[in-house]
């Protein structure tokens, strides 16, 4: 699929994956929806990039909220070809048992809740819009991408919860790939490594260099505008579907 006039939606689109994949799709000639929890940095981002780039403020937990995003975007730009969903939150580094006692349920529950649940949420009823569209040359009608994370194969202690939920994501991409064929709409999850985002800009500079100490090659935390890139040639090749790609420069974590 060609991005030019077409329409994305991308989700968690104010800052660090989602912000890059935005400015990537749009400066590639799409027209793309923010949608976010923070007001403040969507709208501020939609502003920078001007004509082609709207706000929507989103829960991705609330279904009525993401069908209430869709239906602006409908409204606006008449159409959606590209779901991008990036939103997703850490799981807290808590142990399945440890000294504090057993690993909080409702912590669990959120986790899921946000990161598999909100997903699929999303995507199927961005499927559903998609659906009507006119098919490209090749049939095509739409393309989807899932954000999961290394940790779903490789968790370490304290992750249960954010690797189940990531785990998730990549358990649903070849079903989904199978389920949305007859609509002509492919989906692809990647699961990137270790990347410099606003979760890590907390850190100090000794603990991002131990990390990327672990990582093959290059030896350094990913760009955001690598995960873009990628994002850019899902969209672009249609031969991918049903796939989940690791972005992670070879890292296996112990």
């Amino acid at each position: 699929m060609q991005l030019k006039d077409k329409v994305a939606i991308v989700t968690g689109g104010a800052s660090g994956l989602g912000r890059a994949t935005v400015e990537r799709l749009f400066a590639e000639g799409a027209r793309v929806a923010i949608f976010d929890l923070n007001e403040e940095q969507g709208k501020s981002l939609a502003s920078t990039l001007g004509a082609g780039a709207m706000a929507c403020t989103v829960n991705v937990t609330d279904d009525d909220s993401i069908a209430a995003g869709i239906e602006q975007v409908m409204q606006q730009f008449g159409a959606i070809h590209i779901c991008v969903n990036c939103a997703g939150r850490g799981g807290g580094a808590t142990k399945t048992l440890g000294k504090g006692g057993r690993f909080p349920m409702k912590l669990f529950r959120d986790v899921i809740n946000i990161n598999l649940v909100g997903t699929f949420s999303v995507l199927s009823q961005a499927a559903e819009k998609m659906a009507a569209n006119e098919p490209g040359k090749d049939g095509e009608r739409g393309v989807i991408i899932n954000t999961s994370s290394i940790a779903a194969y490789d968790g370490q202690k304290g992750q249960v919860a954010y690797a189940a939920s990531k785990g998730g994501l990549i358990s649903l991409t070849l079903p989904v790939a199978r389920d949305l064929a007859y609509y002509g709409i492919r989906i692809v999850t990647i699961a990137p490594g270790v990347f410099e985002t606003p979760l890590l800009g907390v850190m100090a500079p000794e603990v991002k260099q131990g990390l990327a100490r672990d990582i093959p090659f290059p030896a350094r935390l990913g760009a955001v505008t690598e995960f873009a890139l990628l994002a850019q040639h899902v969209v672009e090749n249609i031969y991918l579907n049903g796939e989940t790609i690791r972005l992670d420069a070879a890292l296996r974590m112990s």
